[in-house]
């Protein structure tokens, strides 16, 4: 954060990549500023009231950023996605999405699943894939290129414990990629 204005910061997960919300306040001023992946979405220069909510779209993602004073001049941010914390909204994406970076000309690339959708996203863009069963009846394959010499597959097998449910792997030229933490 190198704007002396920008206070809070928030990396959010979504299919088509982590994108970084930054939020500018002036607290003389009143100024409010969102910015995300550092492209401004909006600006509101002078208001009076230094408390309040702020609501912007991130695709066709809801988001909302809360500004409450906790004591004289200081102030909490939190933001909200699709109407919950985004903790909470993180848990629930860990459900319906599942991320591996792989490092492809030398690049770390973002490969995402959309589990309820099977689609699959490469740093922003939606891959054409194409999907089959496996010859032992055990799971669903979903093929993809992720260049011209790197082929992916992503298998899905059953656990085989309702708790756990579907286990998604995605391997690159046979080899198999561990899953991205920590997004």
């Amino acid at each position: 954060m190198s704007n002396p204005d920008t206070v809070a910061s928030w990396k959010l997960p979504l299919p088509d990549g982590v994108h970084i919300i930054e939020f500018d306040h002036g607290t003389t001023s009143g100024k409010r500023v969102i910015r995300v992946d550092q492209k401004e979405l909006m600006r509101k220069d002078w208001m009076f009231k230094l408390v309040g909510r702020e609501t912007f779209q991130v695709g066709k993602t809801k988001c909302t950023i809360s500004i409450e004073a906790v004591s004289g001049f200081a102030y909490e941010y939190t933001l909200e996605v699709n109407g919950k914390p985004l903790k909470k909204f993180k848990e629930n994406q860990g459900k319906i999405q599942q991320s591996w970076h792989v490092v492809v000309d030398g690049e770390i690339k973002r490969i995402c699943l959309e589990k309820d959708t099977l689609d699959v996203w490469m740093d922003g863009q939606k891959l054409e894939t194409g999907g089959e069963f496996q010859s032992d009846g055990d799971g669903v394959e979903t093929h993809f290129m992720i260049n011209e010499r790197m082929a992916g597959r992503i298998v899905a097998t059953s656990s085989g414990k309702r708790s756990k449910g579907i286990i998604h792997t995605l391997f690159v030229n046979d080899d198999e990629i561990r899953e991205a933490t920590n997004e």
